[in-house]
């Protein structure tokens, strides 16, 4: 029964992706040439750099894509203790775990509140956050280092914790350069969300807050999910920021390191390296992108089909 009901599931998707492609017409083979060149132009400097980070520097500068005669994987060494690629990533996780985990609990009751609650200027607020997607971030590189060192010298007690050079205060930017988007996003998903069970909980004598935690969160799990992971990525990904307010060798993040790196190989010589760390700081991104891809296509679509 199991094996007719699979089958009968995959005939039927079968058919129903006929159909499209009967009324997509020419579209249809259009837009799969257009993936395949996607694809091609994605994929094709990654697979590049996984195959020079264990070549040595003659066969980097030789023959681009021959396989390599021995693994040299001295060059992760290399670029892990010489490069201090383990100190900077170190850094970069440290940064963007406390960053997402701000960006996520102050947007998604930010977003909750904006979607669910009716008050006065509900619809300005909104507005306000979202045009923040508007304003490139380079455009805010000199306000925002004179506010950053500001709060450092004049706040008391704490400012010399978040002002500039410090890792406190490049989460507090990350938080809110996130902060658009993830109010963006987590707000038209709050407004998918059914009040039913929200409004019972309420008449049972939960606050406010116990509904939001207990009950909403939970049920907006997939939008959760799948805007952690592009905050994740964004912020992982991230170079004019702590370049600006990191000056600190000891506390630039990853990008910074890479970057530095990069400038060096061509003086050293030392590609190989390069190639390694860079490596290194895409797997953890790529890896977490494979494991979690339904789950951010789950979020996306479930808002959308809502």
């Amino acid at each position: 029964m199991t094996t007719t009901t699979s089958w009968t599931v995959a005939n039927s998707r079968k058919i129903a992706r006929k159909e499209r492609r009967r009324q997509l017409g020419p579209l249809s083979a259009l837009t799969h040439v257009a993936l395949l060149v996607w694809t091609v132009l994605v994929a094709v400097p990654i697979l590049w750099t996984f195959l020079s980070s264990v070549k040595s520097e003659d066969e980097i500068f030789g023959n681009a894509w021959t396989l390599p005669a021995t693994l040299h994987w001295d060059n992760f060494v290399r670029a892990w203790d010489k490069a201090h690629v383990g100190q900077y990533m170190l850094n970069s996780v440290i940064v963007v775990g406390f960053g997402v985990f701000g960006t996520m609990l102050i947007g998604s009751m930010a977003a909750y509140v904006l979607a669910r609650y009716s008050f006065r200027l509900n619809r300005a607020i909104y507005l306000l956050f979202v045009s923040g997607l508007a304003f490139p971030v380079f455009l805010a590189l000199s306000p925002l280092f004179f506010v950053v060192q500001n709060i450092g010298q004049q706040v008391p007690l704490i400012g010399p914790y978040i002002g500039i050079n410090t890792h406190a205060g490049l989460i507090l930017v990350y938080v809110a350069y996130s902060m658009p988007f993830t109010i963006f996003f987590l707000a038209a998903f709050f407004r998918t969300l059914p009040t039913a069970v929200a409004e019972a909980a309420m008449v049972d004598g939960a606050s406010h807050t116990r509904v939001f935690f207990q009950i909403m969160l939970p049920m907006a799990r997939p939008g959760l999910v799948s805007i952690t992971i592009f905050n994740v990525l964004g912020q992982w990904n991230q170079y004019q920021l702590p370049l600006v307010l990191l000056q600190d060798r000891d506390k630039w993040v990853l990008t910074q390191g890479i970057a530095d790196i990069s400038t060096a190989a061509g003086y050293e010589h030392d590609f190989s390296a390069l190639f390694a760390a860079l490596t290194m700081a895409i797997l953890p991104m790529l890896v977490v992108y494979v494991i979690f891809q339904r789950q951010i296509q789950s979020g996306l679509t479930t808002g959308a089909l809502k």
